[in-house]
């Protein structure tokens, strides 16, 4: 059986799948797939999430999915109400939102806070020594929109390492270096999907 997971890049269809799995596998007893869907971006996502997810859920196969997930930064989408200011209330809202688009109990929908490079930042150690110095001590979801964590990294990795950070090449091999372990300790709103696939997979058996 196999999570669908709609995201909004090429770095998330390329890392995620396989960061996700090695916290998963870790605590099932049989192993989980994951198929990660690319969208063009948030907007993209956002438009077509109800179309693509009635698709795989009902469809000849669905019996075979746990759950079909989304996953956004939630850095760059515009489609929060203006009283919807904090991060708690952005996430609350847009996850009702979005599933409630969908409107199916094998939908959920998650964010990245405030992007996906955030969960990079839960080990500086991964990065090159000069880029690991220049990162700041702070909680990785802390890092927040005045420069969010992308944005972060470019700006460490021109000044700092005389390099430019490459998103999906960067990103990609950071990822396999990532303990998954490391960043759900670190970083609440990633543990609180991976609590919740953990436990959608057993629901299912696994």
């Amino acid at each position: 059986m196999k999570f669908i997971l709609f995201v909004e890049g090429k770095t998330e269809r390329k890392a995620l799948p396989v960061f996700l799995k090695r916290w998963l596998d870790e605590r099932l007893e049989k192993p989980v797939g994951i198929k990660a869907v690319k969208f063009e971006g948030w907007s993209d996502l956002y438009r077509g999430v109800k179309t693509k997810a009635d698709t795989y859920l009902n469809g000849p196969d669905n019996d075979d999915i746990v759950a079909v997930t989304s996953l956004l930064d939630l850095y760059g989408p515009i489609f929060f109400p203006a009283n919807q200011v904090t991060v708690e209330e952005r996430v609350n809202w847009g996850k009702q939102h979005i599933e409630a688009i969908v409107g199916h109990p094998k939908f959920k929908h998650y964010f990245a806070v405030h992007e996906l490079e955030a969960w990079l930042l839960s080990d500086p150690r991964i990065f090159p020594t000069s880029v690991s110095k220049a990162i700041p001590h702070k909680e990785p979801e802390l890092v927040d929109l005045d420069q969010p964590p992308k944005a972060l990294l470019k700006n460490i990795y021109r000044t700092k390492n005389n390099t430019s950070y490459k998103e999906v090449t960067n990103g990609y091999d950071l990822f396999t270096k990532l303990n998954p372990n490391l960043a759900y300790q670190k970083c609440p709103y990633l543990r609180q999907m991976l609590d919740d696939m953990l436990h959608m997979a057993r629901e299912c058996g696994l």
